[in-house]
């Protein structure tokens, strides 16, 4: 099968209205320049359209328009790198899904390991944050709470209280795998990050994985959270103010 029936064959398994890129496609290196020139035939065609370089999708016509990709679908595209996952959502955007937050942002972080992502997605502006360690599918749910924990003053009109019941209760149902891995993926984080999750630790009477968080800890540091100890008796012990 030459390059042009491939891609003929590849896009008619594709939804009308899916994004799709080269990964998608499965091009190797060596066929992209043919394959590029076969996009741009189905492109004048009409068969596809093209989003941005390297980004199609299959038009579909209903009643009220053309149907595009998704706002969602086109993110994804920037967090896949070899039909892996490199990146992930964070930031207000990851807080407003997780109901700490009421804001609807403009711009949206994509946090990745290795790279810096930038780019626009209709009028929302994709820019970069960092990921502490290596990014994959497995990890983004355990990364993406710690990002709360460590933005925890700065989500928008965010509330202690409820950031800390979101904390426990995410904490509360990691398996005894998860919970080790998440213990390990603190201590890559700045150290107001163990601090706080140490903290809750203790609190939730989790001795092990408190005192594995313990060495992470200044003691001549004090890490500000605006945390009372009515919310949290025990932060006088990981210097949380």
């Amino acid at each position: 099968m030459n390059i042009t029936a491939y891609i003929k064959d590849k896009i008619a398994s594709i939804d009308a209205g899916d994004a799709f890129t080269y990964d998608d496609l499965a091009i190797s290196q060596g066929e992209f320049t043919a394959a590029s020139k076969s996009l741009s035939r189905l492109v004048t065609a009409g068969t596809i359209k093209r989003y941005r370089k390297g980004v199609y999708y299959k038009p579909k016509q209903t009643d009220f328009g053309e149907l595009r990709p998704s706002d969602t679908e086109l993110l994804n595209i920037y967090l896949f790198e070899d039909n892996k996952q490199v990146a992930y959502i964070t930031g207000v955007r990851l807080y407003n899904q997780f109901r700490l937050t009421t804001q609807v942002p403009n711009v949206v972080r994509i946090a990745s390991f290795s790279k810096q992502v930038r780019g626009k997605v209709g009028n929302t502006m994709v820019r970069p944050a960092k990921s502490y360690v290596t990014v994959s599918k497995k990890n983004i749910p355990l990364l993406q709470v710690l990002d709360v924990a460590k933005d925890f003053k700065n989500i928008p009109d965010g509330d202690s209280s409820q950031i800390l019941s979101f904390l426990k209760n995410r904490i509360a149902q990691f398996s005894a795998k998860d919970l080790e891995r998440f213990t390990a993926f603190a201590k890559a984080y700045p150290p107001k990050v163990a601090a706080l999750i140490g903290a809750i630790y203790e609190f939730m009477g989790l001795e092990k994985q408190s005192n594995a968080l313990r060495e992470n800890i200044n003691a001549l540091s004090t890490y500000t959270f605006g945390i009372s100890k009515d919310l949290l008796p025990t932060i006088n012990n990981w210097n949380i103010a």
